[in-house]
């Protein structure tokens, strides 16, 4: 029921000002126009497909002030993950020439229109099993839940869409930095709730590379053809469904 006697307190007309700067500050970005790599192991390749065409999204269903300030504390742990895996005798690269106006690593083939930007690139470091150089490093922040999930089962299993981002990483950057793919991958996943850190060995998956590679070719095709690719569910209550910002456009669509 709404209160409408609720007057905002200081704080919440405040957070509401800084909120709404941050929400200005992300309408002008341009959207992205071509399939990211960190985005490809997402279980539906309609999403994928609207994503990569720019269509609207459901009304209401953009990033609010708060997503944008999580996104923000995201990058700024990931900042310091980076300085702490330096100060622990890494030669970690997160941009080139390692200055921070440098450029990300990254790939782009297809025209331009699949693209991703690796996180960093390990040089050397400590004698620790099982670690060879070069390597890639992905970070990710997660709250207790997913971090504790990630740490019981593996990356691989708990969460997939990393596990996509990473093998078709280490394919892409292999002709940049040769013998990227051949060496596991490090990854690093921050608990933003507790400040805990986990750290695993990620060995290159070729078939779950080219299985990316070929879906981003198969997106492509099917857009460019004006063909809509099928939904990953029968029902619009289906989880992924629910929480995905072009639901009501999707199932307005032919199945």
């Amino acid at each position: 029921m709404l209160d409408y006697n609720h007057r905002p307190s200081f704080a919440e007309q405040l957070n509401a000002v800084i909120d709404a700067a941050l929400e200005a500050e992300r309408a002008v970005v341009p959207p992205r126009a071509y399939l990211g790599g960190s985005r490809l192991g997402h279980p539906c390749e309609r999403a994928l497909q609207f994503e990569f065409a720019v269509a609207p999204k459901d009304e209401g269903a953009g990033f609010d002030g708060q997503s944008l300030r999580i996104f923000a504390i995201g990058h700024a742990l990931e900042d310091l993950a980076a300085g702490w895996l330096r100060g622990a005798g890494f030669d970690l690269y997160t941009r080139k020439g390692n200055r921070p106006d440098g450029e990300q690593f990254g790939f782009s083939v297809a025209g331009g229109r699949i693209r991703g930007h690796v996180d960093g690139i390990l040089a050397g470091g400590p004698a620790l099993p099982g670690l060879a150089w070069p390597a890639l490093w992905e970070c990710k922040t997660m709250n207790a839940r997913n971090w504790r999930e990630t740490v019981a089962k593996g990356v691989v299993i708990a969460k997939p869409v990393y596990a996509a981002q990473i093998a078709l990483y280490q394919a892409y950057m292999e002709g940049a930095v040769a013998g990227i793919a051949q060496n596991p991958a490090l990854f690093t996943a921050i608990n933003k709730d507790t400040a805990e850190l986990h750290h695993e060995l990620v060995p290159f998956d070729a078939a779950l590379a080219q299985t990316m590679s070929d879906r981003a070719v198969r997106i492509l095709q099917a857009t460019d053809a004006g063909e809509l690719l099928p939904r990953i569910a029968r029902e619009p209550e289906f989880h992924e469904c629910r929480m995905c910002p072009w639901a009501r456009r999707c199932w307005s669509l032919p199945a």
